[in-house]
């Protein structure tokens, strides 16, 4: 165990479509966190930004804009560009400058303005790039990948499209209760099947939006969390941001070819499995432990997947455990208690963050009618492209 960071703050701004910049959400976001932690703007030692994108590449140093945009104090600054993982890599990046004494207090800050429809890559010719290739070369838009992964779990594992609309009802219902969703509406299986086909065999429902939206947290050290009166806050115990291991037997786009395991045995465990493994091992607990996940729900049959790559449930089994109600309020451990991207959409430098925000109210028990009867571990999964993998792991 490295040591833990305490959570003194958390805010958003909410998700949807406001035709503003995401400077104003990220500010928005960061105030709300501040006010949360009880600290003023004033009192933070450094600030990490997670970078906002523009079709799939940096598109502004965001942690300097954050920091001009609330006035200039002098705090350290760090950004962070890891696509759907930025945030999760601004949280760890800024858990190692407390850890390291570097500053007692870090606010961490990710918004974005996304542009309408799914995302497309920037124009010009890049053949070495993965993401230009798959988009340009294979066709491979964000929809076609989802497509592909829940025709290969029906096949490989016996899925149904009524399973992957369970998800949807799941994490609709769900949504519905947040005041930060941008969508909050509850739907049927019956809707979802109803809603047209975007990438067999997944259907407009089964598919997360694209939107504006920020998150924002207020971390501290422990001793600093213990001068303020905070006896006993939500820690982040872990943070997992590890990268495949060689041979990467299952195909995840943006790669358009596996690692060859001709020669080389394949390692025991997929590259997203290895992301909850090293949080787990980093936090001293298991998936027995947990309470609540938040995972990236892209699409509905993303979000089965990410059950067995937690170990909620063994390979194969993700669909059983839904049926089963595990994942539900009420079961196991409830799964995307915010609603997950199904109801938020992908405002991608700060989702990760959004999540990180959802643990935080959970654990305190502050999270309303999507409450999870006490809740004491949490974890958070996401990926993004380029083998940018990020969990994270928050007690109390």
């Amino acid at each position: 165990m490295t040591g833990e960071v305490a959570v003194l703050g958390a805010g958003m701004h909410p998700w949807g479509k406001w035709g503003r910049g995401f400077v104003e959400y990220g500010v928005a976001a960061a105030r709300a966190a501040l006010a949360d932690a009880g600290l003023e703007w004033r009192d933070v030692g450094s600030i990490v930004g997670a970078d906002t994108v523009r079709g799939g590449y940096p598109g502004y140093v965001a942690g300097a804009t954050f920091a001009k945009a609330l006035g200039w104090q002098g705090a350290r600054v760090a950004s962070v560009y890891a696509a759907c993982a930025s945030g999760a890599q601004a949280v760890a990046t800024a858990r190692a400058q407390i850890l390291a004494g570097l500053a007692d207090v870090v606010l961490v800050v990710g918004a974005d303005a996304a542009p309408k429809g799914f995302f497309r890559p920037a124009g010009g010719d890049r053949p070495d790039d993965p993401d230009w290739l798959r988009f340009r070369v294979l066709g491979a838009t964000n929809p076609t990948y989802f497509g592909l992964y829940a025709r290969r779990r029906m096949v490989v594992h016996g899925d149904t499209v009524e399973d992957f609309a369970q998800v949807k009802v799941k994490n609709a219902a769900l949504g519905a209760l947040n005041p930060y969703a941008r969508y909050r509406k509850r739907v049927s299986a019956e809707e979802v099947a109803a809603s047209a086909v975007v990438a067999d065999p997944l259907r407009l429902l089964d598919i997360c939006a694209t939107s504006d939206g920020g998150a924002a947290l207020v971390l501290s050290s422990m001793e600093f969390a213990r001068r303020r009166g905070v006896v006993e806050p939500v820690r982040i115990r872990a943070v997992s941001t590890v990268t495949p291991t060689y041979p990467n037997t299952v195909l995840d786009l943006p790669d358009i070819a596996t690692d060859s395991a001709a020669a080389v045995e394949p390692t025991a465990g997929t590259f997203r499995a290895s992301i909850a493994r090293a949080a787990y091992e980093e936090a001293g607990v298991g998936p027995e432990d947990l309470s609540l996940a938040e995972v990236y729900d892209l699409s509905t049959a993303l979000e089965l997947q990410w059950y067995e790559d937690l170990a909620l449930c063994g390979e194969g089994e993700g669909a059983k455990l839904l049926r089963e109600g595990a994942t539900a309020p009420g079961g196991r451990v409830p799964v995307n208690t915010s609603g997950g991207l199904a109801s938020f959409g992908e405002a991608v430098p700060a989702q990760a963050i959004a999540q990180v925000c959802e643990l935080t109210w959970q654990l305190r028990g502050d999270a309303g009618a999507r409450q999870v009867e006490h809740a004491r571990v949490g974890i958070t999964a996401n990926q993004g492209l380029f083998g940018h993998g990020s969990a994270v792991i928050a007690v109390r």
